[in-house]
């Protein structure tokens, strides 16, 4: 199961959102869109989500804008193999 995060560091949603994945003990790539080196990952976020909020939770091809705790672990459940 592939889980990405696209966030920022002063995000407190963000950081709300990557403290229960570790909790979960789901592994995930944790993306930082300030950095100019990631400008390309912003827009892919933007294009996957259709907006510009944070944070972004893709899970598998389900993609989560915000952190809904319901539907990140229903997402989650669905990807396990």
């Amino acid at each position: 199961m592939k889980v990405r995060v696209y966030s920022t560091p002063t995000c407190p949603w963000c950081n709300k959102l990557k403290d229960w994945l570790k909790k979960k003990k789901v592994e995930f790539e944790d993306i930082d869109i300030t950095e100019t080196q990631n400008a390309k990952f912003r827009d892919e976020m933007i294009e996957k989500s259709g907006q510009m909020a944070i944070p972004v939770t893709e899970i598998g091809d389900k993609i989560i804008v915000g952190f809904k705790e319901k539907e990140l672990q229903k997402a989650l459940d669905k990807a396990k193999p």
